[in-house]
């Protein structure tokens, strides 16, 4: 064991634990709350320290070893390792203080190891000092948060443009199966299944333009506004030269913002960003849920696709088996947009120039961009791209609905073709030869 003192007291921690004493206390301060930090976030806020360290090592060559130390230590938690150090639950007080403080304390004891040193020996490589320097969770956690959500949002808009053109490919597919068209349930006019995926298509083109552009409002960071959003001029070669190493890095095109404040006290733009995530989990519940309805039976319900058949359905009903990957998709759809209230009302929670619940905002959004990809690559690969169509069963229910009648409207009126209905409004047939004849007797008339 290894022990770590601060002005609030003294902790053991084990001797080979790379995390420190603040990560500690906010582990035993957050007991409750057992899902830890999402480690997009964690990597997004490592690459800033490794870019802050290059950027120190070239402005102070007398500490370049230091700072060396740091950048050796980011890429080798950037290479996949030691993710088990990093021990803070991800809902916390403090706006982010206790993840950039674990970011610090594990970055500087493998420094420190790096130097031969054993952690804790903070005298030549401290975390706050050396791998925190010209920096503050003020400013670094909202730029990690966007650089992660920016990486998120690419392959969100990539399972997007995925699920789009599977749509589009069934639209062609099924363009020549006619089917019943129904609004609000009920029997409405002639349709194509083709059609019906078409439509669904396009919701889905409008999802992706918009992940696509909102983009652009997550380039503007905050790196090295310190604390309230206010940069300091002497730190200015430090600012920039970090950004530019973090645009390099990332391949994101990063600017430092005009005006820092702006962006360390307000969070609009992610509940912008979650209203869009919202809009797209809105689009996939109402496909999902039309697709369960047009799955329905097989015998009992519409039956006019069919879904691929995945696990067991039932306990206690042989053979019974449920659309399961439309339902997980609108769970998934209903979680997204809890999210997005959560999110929105911690966003409008701030007070005056910093929000003390940007944890909440960020687990939230980063939440919902990783649960609406996964959604949607599994609702494109096993539920769209594996459906068939039954066109024999869509035949037979628009021959057994009224939806032809609608073609005589306007020759016949609205009132005299409804009267015909009427008349006869469970045989089909009839109502059509009834309309057909009534039609030859107008035509008669005009001649």
């Amino acid at each position: 064991m290894r022990q770590e003192s601060d002005s609030l007291g003294t902790l053991s921690l084990p001797a080979e634990a790379l995390y420190g004493l603040q990560s500690l206390r906010a582990q035993i301060n957050f007991p409750a709350l057992d899902r830890n930090v999402n480690f997009h976030l964690i990597r997004a806020i490592i690459q800033i320290k490794k870019a802050a360290a290059q950027t120190y090592a070239e402005l102070i060559p007398e500490k370049a070893e230091v700072f060396g130390a740091v950048v050796w230590a980011a890429d080798e938690i950037l290479s996949g390792k030691y993710s088990e150090m990093f021990i803070v639950p991800a809902i916390q007080g403090g706006a982010g203080t206790s993840t950039n403080m674990n970011c610090n304390e594990v970055l500087a004891n493998l420094a420190l190891i790096k130097m031969g040193r054993n952690p804790g020996q903070y005298q030549y490589c401290h975390p706050l000092d050396d791998v925190n320097r010209g920096q503050s969770t003020n400013d670094v956690y909202p730029t990690a948060l966007r650089i992660a959500s920016v990486f998120l949002l690419r392959k969100l808009s990539n399972e997007a443009a995925s699920l789009q053109e599977a749509l589009q490919i069934k639209e062609n597919e099924l363009a020549k199966v006619p089917k019943l068209g129904r609004t609000e349930l009920m029997d409405a006019v002639p349709i194509t299944l083709g059609e019906e995926f078409g439509a669904y298509a396009q919701a889905l083109a409008r999802d992706r333009w918009r992940l696509y552009k909102i983009e652009e409002r997550l380039r503007e960071i905050n790196l090295g506004g310190q604390a309230v959003g206010l940069t300091d001029r002497k730190e200015k070669l430090f600012r920039f030269g970090t950004v530019e190493k973090l645009r390099q890095a990332t391949g994101i095109g990063l600017a430092a913002a005009e005006y820092p404040m702006d962006i360390t006290q307000n969070n609009d733009v992610f509940v912008e960003v979650s209203g869009l995530l919202k809009a797209m989990a809105v689009n996939l519940k109402k496909i999902a849920g039309d697709l369960r309805i047009m799955n329905s039976g097989p015998r009992g319900g519409l039956g006019e696709i069919r879904l691929q058949p995945l696990q067991m359905g039932s306990t206690i009903m042989p053979g019974k088996v449920n659309p399961v990957i439309p339902e997980m998709v609108i769970c998934a759809s209903l979680k997204v947009i809890a999210n997005d209230l959560a999110l929105t009302m911690a966003a409008g929670s701030g007070e005056l120039e910093l929000n003390a619940l940007a944890p909440l905002i960020a687990e939230s959004l980063l939440e919902s961009l990783a649960i609406l990809t996964q959604a949607t690559e599994l609702f494109r690969k096993k539920a769209v791209e594996t459906l068939e169509a039954v066109p024999e069963r869509c035949l037979e229910l628009l021959r057994k609905s009224m939806a032809q009648a609608v073609k005589y409207t306007p020759l016949l009126g609205y009132d005299r073709v409804s009267q015909i209905i009427s008349q006869n409004p469970d045989s089909p047939e009839l109502v059509l030869a009834a309309l057909e004849k009534e039609l030859n007797s107008v035509r008669k008339e005009a001649e």
